[in-house]
Parts: C-alpha cells; structure tokens; sequence
C-alpha cells in the first residue's frame, strides 16, 4: 500500500466511497467528478503507481481489471448501448492519482471516439 496513497486508502476503508463493485483483486466506486453518468473507477487492491508499471507479472490481474469493467458495465445498465474504458498514464497524460485505474464511462453517447 502506498502509505500517502488516496486510492488505497480507499481500497482500505479509510476514507468512504460509492463502492459499485469488488472482489479480493479490484475495488470500484464512483468517480466525485464524474464526466458522464455512469462513471465508476475500477482499481486493482496492489498499489501499481501507473500503467507504465504493469509487465507481464501483472498479466492475470490485467485480465481481472477488464472482467471487472465489464461486470462495472453489466451493473450500472451500459454495457447493451456501449461505454468506455479509458487510463490515463503519467501527468502528462492526465493522472491525477499517482495509483493505476481505470475509469467505465457511460449512460450517453460519448463524444471525442478514437476509432
């Protein structure tokens, strides 16, 4: 646990969140500023700082973050109309919380599509 992690002290109950779904290898919960109305972060238990710091150790807990998108989908009522799975890495792309997480955006029709 990163000890001035906020995201792991979410994930260990110090500071209250909107938890939507968990199990013994992700935490998720709603995002305070959410972009779209469905917009819940999924985040691994382990303290990862960024993506950059996944590798192949990491490859079957990369596997559960993804099923747990999916399952975040399936519970918040996107997954038939669609949603998005989006990281942002580093501070140059946009992370805020120095703890890797992925955010499931959905409830509309998402603009800024990459392909």
């Amino acid at each position: 646990m990163g000890e001035d992690c906020l995201f792991c002290k979410i994930v260990a109950g110090d500071i209250p969140a909107n938890v939507v779904y968990q199990d013994d290898h992700v935490f998720c919960f709603r995002d305070i500023d959410p972009q779209a109305p469905t917009h819940v972060l999924v985040v691994p238990r382990e303290h990862i700082p960024n993506l950059a710091a996944l590798d192949q150790e990491h490859q079957g807990l990369v596997s559960r973050i993804m099923a747990a998108c999916n399952q975040v989908a399936r519970l918040e009522g996107v997954a038939e109309s669609g949603y998005r799975v989006s990281v942002n890495c580093g501070p140059d792309g946009g992370q805020a919380v120095p703890h890797v997480h992925f955010h499931v955006l959905g409830g509309r029709r998402l603009s800024g599509a990459l392909g």
